[in-house]
């Protein structure tokens, strides 16, 4: 008995060493994001994929800048949601021999105005004769995003008398919500994709001076030194790619369950098929 004890025992103690060593042996990766629908519907999909791989992940919630930063001092690994060719370039010739692209997540993106359906005029350059009916504001984001930036710079270009006020991606989709529940006017700072163009009838302003550019898109990025460190989760990354019906399905998701891990893991039973394409084999040790 004394005997079968001991082995147990011994059994026990292995199994425990085991799992510790397994534990430790796990690979981190840290990936920041900026509180925008997109990216934290992306963010979210990878934490869940590569804890799936056996990965330890942590995750950088804060403003764009912070996480360039970060990403060029390795306090971070990746980035799912910089927009090229204007939403970041200012921040891409800041830290660009400090960070990599790893490829396009989405080809078909865009930044913009926008304001709700009934709003009777279609450009920027109509806002100024309309000004008393927006209150003089565009309701904006976080101060440090690209769109905010662009913004500054169409104000300027058209010579329009608003006031860009700063707030936050839920702050401003909440705002226009109030807007549209009381019929009145009101301008954001937008961008597709996002799931308020499925919940509410939107447009985008003409854009006749082409400040906010043409079709953008959505790449990968990480800090210099990551791809030859981890090819496996490189490559996994690499492979990530929506169109817009599953991108835009995948906000939908997240905004309509009850926690964002919920959302995603319903959204991944539906692009099962999808998601298994994206998994690389293996590499070798």
């Amino acid at each position: 008995m004394k005997y079968l004890k001991s082995i147990a025992l011994m059994l026990v103690t292995a199994l425990l060493f085991a799992s510790c060593g397994n534990q430790s042996d796990k690979k981190t990766i840290t990936f920041a994001y900026v509180n925008w629908a997109e990216g934290i519907a992306m963010t979210n999909l990878a934490k869940i994929l590569f804890e799936e791989q056996g990965y330890k992940v942590k995750m950088k919630n804060a403003d764009i800048a912070p996480i360039f930063a970060a990403l060029a001092k390795k306090d971070a690994d990746v980035f799912l949601d910089s927009w090229l060719p204007i939403t970041h370039a200012d921040y891409f010739k800041q830290y660009g021999d400090a960070i990599e692209e790893i490829d396009t997540l989405f080809n078909d993106a865009t930044i913009g105005l926008v304001v709700p359906s009934y709003v009777t005029i279609n450009s920027i350059e109509e806002l100024n004769s309309v000004k008393d009916q927006f209150e003089g504001e565009i309701v904006g984001i976080d101060a440090g995003a690209g769109v905010m930036k662009v913004t500054e710079q169409a104000i300027k270009d058209y010579n329009l008398d608003f006031k860009l006020l700063s707030s936050t991606g839920p702050m401003m989709t909440a705002a226009l919500k109030k807007a549209i529940d009381e019929n009145k006017w009101v301008v954001v700072t937008g961008w597709k994709p996002h799931w308020k163009f499925s919940r509410f009838d939107l447009k985008i302003l003409e854009d006749p001076k082409n400040v906010y550019g043409e079709a953008e898109v959505i790449k990968s990025i990480c800090r210099k030194g990551f791809k030859e460190e981890d090819p496996f989760a490189t490559e996994l990354i690499g492979n990530m790619k929506f169109t817009n019906e599953q991108i835009s399905s995948l906000m939908d998701a997240l905004e309509d369950a009850p926690t964002e891990v919920m959302g995603v893991k319903s959204w991944m039973k539906d692009n099962q098929e999808l998601v298994d394409s994206w998994i690389p084999k293996k590499l070798e040790e």
